[in-house]
């Protein structure tokens, strides 16, 4: 039968007789065939299918082999011996090579021939061993893909056990060394479907045999951290990592990160390799596993590896994106290191070239998805350009292609930036030992206490939460300078862009610290404040003469800047170039369009009616209490003096016990600005000496402010002295605080006929209005005598209130002003911030300011009424920060309100307001401010930003020599840590875990600020 098969197939008779012959040898299979013809017939199908060339001829013997194995099967299991099996397998056939995927073939067919025959069970043992000799080999895809078939369909043949390990390492090494054909698209898919099916394979022995995959995972880490130069992995291992479990991300990475072993080159070049892995079509959370090691990187700060691999990588991701098939996952992983590598531009101006041209194809390749994932690429270029504005040469093109798109809210953007950082992000990966010291929920940075500096650090916050005067100063041109300013600049740059979680000020407190002011003492922060002020417009306005006439020699203002800013003007005139500040043209400085105010100060004789009127410009007006409202201060001669600690014994305790209801305060904002503004009579041995009458006279003196400041700083004078005991005590009686309130500013006036003297102008910006007597001798106010209804109505015209919505309060912790600490809440204030409430406030002040009596009781609700509208915006906790040297978190309006009630030591010392227009929109400055298009910030000078970036890198790199030191100390001792003893309640300004020192109850013993 095999001779008359041969010589038929080979023979030149048409088809149609060939098939009609073949039919009836296939036939013939039904009937009684003797062994030595159904083996020989075996050796004749095996060589028809093996070695002919001819179709017509391989079908032939597949069909003849089919027939004659179903009927004849025991003989058919003796043709597949194990001898026959292991010489295909280890010499081939004939001229056909042992890894011709022909041989795997011809034996996947014989084996289906004996499905559950025992005959398999007894090829098995051969088989295991023999596809291990295989893989071990490194075949090619093709053959890798034939092999991963038969092993599917007969899992008998999977090597076991250890041999199960051994083999799945092997078969990873073999994904490494396969390589990807460079030709037609159908010889790659060809590709891609014969990797796929081995990695399937894989997956279903790593189901079976839970043990081969984790030596199969670092088999592949090894692979891809391997630093050979000689060895380029293959990209097809990427079809391996979306059968890996997800469950076992944050074990692995973990692994991974702490791994003392791994060389930083190692893991350099596993990610990379990872991330190359985003080109493999079919995969599946790749992008996943490559933003988990990117955090966990992150996590452990190993910095150096993120900055070299995303500035590598960045631009290849990029150009990911141009691939429909691949383009979800790479926005994933680019918008992730985007995002995180926040301490420079460098990496977003990599790609920042190729963003129009893809943005151009996605409006015009008419894919379906193109258009959702255009919004998604957008608001990640959104993010970038608010994050690194100040680059309008390279922005504008992108702002030009996606100006019909929808751009995100400020709040989305900065959320988005906040918890995308390396150094903020939340991040399971880190052990207690390696948690970052980022920046705090917040997104705001924290100053260093650099030693009873905390005076400095709420000013500096309050002044930096002055967004207008914030935006101003990062907006001057002073590259270069050695001017305070630029040092305040600088200060507010790190404030705004560090990475740190807080920054230490030492050069700006060695450049601002008064003279007089002892280093490592606590001070006054009010003082500070007046001192800062001072010396910026002095400073102005010394630069300003000196670039207009040029002189040779720079002498210091006897009131103002003094030694250190004179030498400071000296210095940057030689240096370099610093433009003025005054951009409105009207000769005024900064500080006096930010912060200056004008005061009348009007003083009338009784006897004569003349009236001498001296107008003086002020930045804040110092408000004394009223000496018959109930005042809570130490006993007699008790409290502390030259830096010294509270005694808390004897009469102190007396104190300690008086009530205090937690209602609202006795006091108001506005009874002390009543009582600041309200008529006072001069007599006895305050009398006043009137020049028309040549003699001391009893007169009244009227102050009025005329000018309102765009920022209005008001200081409660909490700090009266003693003359008995020679203390300054404090006055701890609360204050209510509004959250919007009304200024009373008249239109000066003033008649040459009833005029005796007027002086509207002084030397220094800062003559300080709290009285003659600088707040000491305020009790001598007395109630004003009542007037003629004329002379009222006379003084009330020209009379308006301007609204003002608080900004930034700061807090003084403590019983004296010699100890203690300051710590401060701020508000953000951005014309979105204010709501439609200014416009009934202003309102009100508007119609309070026509009534006869000026400022009486009954016209509270114009300083308070808008206490009650908190939900208009002063009550979100996004809004509200407190700052506490370091520490900055989130809070709100009531808690501002309500500190004082809880902590009786904490009291408002220091507030600041900002005018509203009657719209409520911030007024006066806001067209001198936002120098940016794309966010409210304007953009940070090459200076700014390379001192930032510079910074930031040497923070980076600090966190990671850090964690690599505790990392060590961990491996190589135990560690013991302390219980916490954190207690809830403890004041914001309490020396515990949640602030700074001082303050809390009146059980609370006062210490000195650290």
């Amino acid at each position: 039968m095999d001779k008359i098969l041969e010589a038929l197939v080979s023979s030149s008779h048409p088809l149609t007789i060939k098939r009609a012959i073949v039919k009836k040898v296939v036939e013939a299979a039904e009937k009684e065939v003797t062994e030595e013809q159904c083996q020989a017939l075996y050796r004749l199908t095996a060589r028809l299918i093996l070695q002919s060339e001819d179709t017509f001829q391989q079908q032939v013997g597949q069909q003849v082999q089919e027939a004659y194995a179903r009927f004849h099967r025991d003989e058919f299991a003796r043709f597949l011996s194990k001898e026959f099996v292991l010489g295909l397998l280890q010499q081939g056939y004939g001229s056909l090579d042992r890894r011709d995927p022909a041989i795997l073939d011809f034996l996947h067919g014989c084996l289906r021939l004996l499905l559950s025959c025992p005959a398999v069970l007894e090829l098995a043992p051969l088989m295991q061993t023999e596809v291990l000799r295989m893989v071990c080999e490194r075949p090619e895809a093709a053959l890798c893909a034939k092999l991963a078939a038969l092993l599917t369909d007969f899992p008998q043949c999977v090597p076991r056990d250890k041999a199960a390990v051994l083999f799945c390492q092997q078969l990873v090494r073999t994904f490494a060394h396969f390589q990807c054909p460079v030709g037609q698209e159908a010889e790659l898919r060809r590709y891609v479907t014969q990797v796929s099916r081995v990695a399937t394979l894989l997956q279903g022995i790593w189901k079976v045999e839970p043990a081969t995959l984790l030596p199969s995972l670092q088999e592949v880490f090894a692979i891809i951290s391997s630093t050979d130069p000689s060895f380029e992995p293959s990209i097809a291992l990427a079809s391996l990592v979306q059968h890996i479990p997800l469950q076992m991300i944050t074990v692995l990475i973990k692994s991974l990160t702490t791994d003392q072993n791994v060389k930083d080159a190692s893991m350099t070049q596993a990610l990379s390799r990872m991330i190359d892995w985003l080109s493999w079509p079919l995969a599946n959370h790749v992008d996943t596993w490559v933003i988990a090691l990117l955090k966990g990187l992150a996590a452990v700060q190993k910095f150096t590896i993120l900055i070299d691999v995303t500035l590598l990588k960045i631009e290849l991701v990029f150009n990911r994106l141009w691939y429909p098939i691949v383009r979800q996952g790479a926005l994933a992983v680019l918008s992730h290191m985007l995002l995180s590598f926040q301490h420079s531009p460098e990496s977003f101006h990599l790609v920042v070239p190729h963003v129009v041209p893809l943005v151009q194809s996605l409006q015009t390749d008419g894919l379906p998805t193109s258009k959702a994932f255009l919004l998604q690429f957008t608001e990640l270029i959104h993010c970038m350009m608010y994050q690194y504005s100040g680059f309008p040469d390279l922005y504008d093109s992108i702002l030009e292609a996606i100006k019909e798109l929808p751009k995100p809210s400020e709040e989305k953007i900065k959320f988005v930036l906040n918890q995308s950082a390396w150094t903020s992000q939340s991040n399971s990966f880190a052990s207690g030992l390696l948690r970052l010291t980022g920046k705090s929920e917040t997104g705001k940075t924290g100053l260093v206490n650099l030693g009873n500096t905390c005076y400095m650090n709420s000013i500096i916050q309050t002044l930096f939460m002055a967004t207008d005067f914030r935006r101003s100063v990062l907006s001057l041109h002073l590259n270069g300078s050695n001017t305070l300013m630029k040092k305040l600049q600088l200060l507010f740059a790190f404030l705004a862009h560090t990475q740190r979680a807080a920054y230490a000020p030492r050069s700006f407190l060695e450049a601002s610290r008064p003279p007089w002011f002892t280093a490592g003492s606590q001070q006054d922060c009010s003082e500070y404040l007046r001192f800062l002020l001072d010396r910026l417009h002095e400073e102005e306005k010394t630069l300003r003469a000196l670039q207009t006439a040029k002189p040779t020699v720079v002498s210091a203002n006897a009131e103002g800047i003094g030694d250190c800013a004179a030498h400071s003007v000296n210095d940057t005139l030689s240096h370099s170039h610093a433009e003025p500040v005054d951009a409105e043209g009207d000769g005024r400085t900064l500080v006096e369009r930010m912060f200056g105010g004008r005061l009348s100060t009007s003083i009338c004789c009784l006897l004569c009616h003349s009236l001498s009127e001296k107008e003086e410009p002020f930045t804040d007006l110092s408000l004394a209490f009223c000496p018959s409202a109930p005042q809570s201060t130490l006993g007699p001669c008790q409290g502390a003096v030259n830096g010294g600690s509270e005694n808390l014994e004897g009469p102190v305790k007396e104190a300690q016990s008086v009530e205090r209801p937690a209602i609202e305060p006795a006091l108001s904002l506005h009874d002390l600005l009543e009582y600041f503004l309200a008529p006072e009579i001069l007599e006895e041995e305050n009398c006043y000496f009137c020049e028309r009458c040549g003699s001391l006279q009893r007169a009244e003196r009227v102050m009025r402010v005329v000018t309102a400041p765009e920022y209005l700083i008001l200081t409660l004078l909490r700090f009266s002295y003693d003359a008995t005991c020679h203390v300054r005590r404090k006055i701890l009686d609360n204050v209510g605080m509004p959250l919007r309130m009304c200024l009373p500013v008249h239109q000066h006036h003033a008649s040459a006929s009833n005029t005796a003297a007027v002086s509207s102008s002084s030397s220094s910006l800062m003559a300080q209005i709290d009285s003659p007597e600088s707040g000491e001798n305020l009790a001598k106010k007395l109630k004003p005598s009542q007037r003629e209804e004329e002379e009222e109505r006379l003084t009330d015209t020209g009379r308006e209130g301007v609204p003002y919505v608080l900004s930034s309060v700061v807090m003084h912790s403590g019983m004296s002003s010699e100890s203690g600490h300051y710590y401060s809440y701020g508000r953000n204030m951005s014309g979105t911030d204010v709501c439609a409430a200014a416009t009934s406030i202003a309102n009100s002040c508007s119609k309070n300011s026509e009534t006869e009596a000026g400022l009486n009781s009954g016209q509270s609700e114009s300083f308070t009424a808008s206490q009650d509208v908190v939900e208009c915006g002063g009550q979100s906790s996004s809004e509200w920060f407190l700052f506490n040297d370091s520490r900055v978190t989130f809070t709100n309006f009531q808690s501002v309100q309500n500190v004082t009630s809880r902590f009786p030591k904490d009291t408002a010392y220091v507030l600041i307001y900002r005018k509203q227009d009657i719209g409520g929109q911030p007024g006066g400055t806001r067209g001198t401010v936002n120098s940016s298009k794309f966010n409210g910030e304007p953009p940070l000078h090459k200076d700014l930003m390379d001192a930032i970036t510079k910074d930031n890198k040497l923070f980076l790199q600090e966190q990671e020599l850090n964690a690599r030191t505790r990392a060590l100390q961990a491996a190589s001792a135990s560690c013991s840590f302390r219980p916490n003893g954190s207690d809830d309640n403890e004041p914001p300004g309490s020396c515990g875990p949640s602030g700074g020192g001082g303050g809390g109850g009146f059980n609370t013993v006062s210490r000195l600020v650290f």
